[in-house]
């Protein structure tokens, strides 16, 4: 089978994607690591502050490749460092869910404002237009590429 145009130009979006995936892993690491965090330690941990979760449900929200025997040990790295606690799951006794604590909100909090020097100079240069543009491409392909492969029970990005 002979690729069509509009494979040729999937293709060659795959490339870039990765590329950008490291560029924000490489901003993360810049953000988080003078708070001492890493990337992975900041996206569990801030997956739970709206609301504790198990481990699962971090790894599923969180998604990015991290499966969820890796968010099992950075959680328990969050637990020991004293920034997450293990709480009780009143829907499954085995699963426990993972909250943080008071310094674990407040290691967030303190590179929040980098964060968003970051996010508003890259987001300002890009502009917004272009950036709801772009969202609304990469959770189409993201759609797209799981109903082909049959992969429809993992929420998307809505664009």
């Amino acid at each position: 089978m002979t690729r069509t145009a509009e494979g040729d130009a999937l293709t060659a979006l795959v490339l870039p994607a990765f590329e950008l995936n490291g560029e924000f892993l490489a901003a993360a690491h810049d953000i988080a690591t003078p708070h001492g965090l890493t990337p992975a330690w900041w996206q569990v941990l801030g997956a739970t502050l709206d609301e504790p979760l198990p481990v699962a449900e971090i790894a599923r929200r969180v998604g990015l490749g991290l499966a969820r025997q890796s968010v099992q040990r950075v959680a328990d790295i969050l637990v020991d460092k004293g920034w997450a606690v293990y709480r009780d799951n009143p829907r499954h006794t085995r699963a426990k869910l993972l909250e943080p604590t008071h310094a674990g909100r407040t290691v967030v909090e303190s590179l929040r404002d980098e964060q968003h020097a970051w996010s508003n100079a890259v987001g300002a240069e890009v502009g917004v237009e272009e950036l709801r543009q772009a969202l609304a491409i990469v959770a189409k392909v993201i759609r797209s590429s799981r109903t082909y492969r049959g992969d429809l029970s993992r929420q998307g990005y809505e664009g």
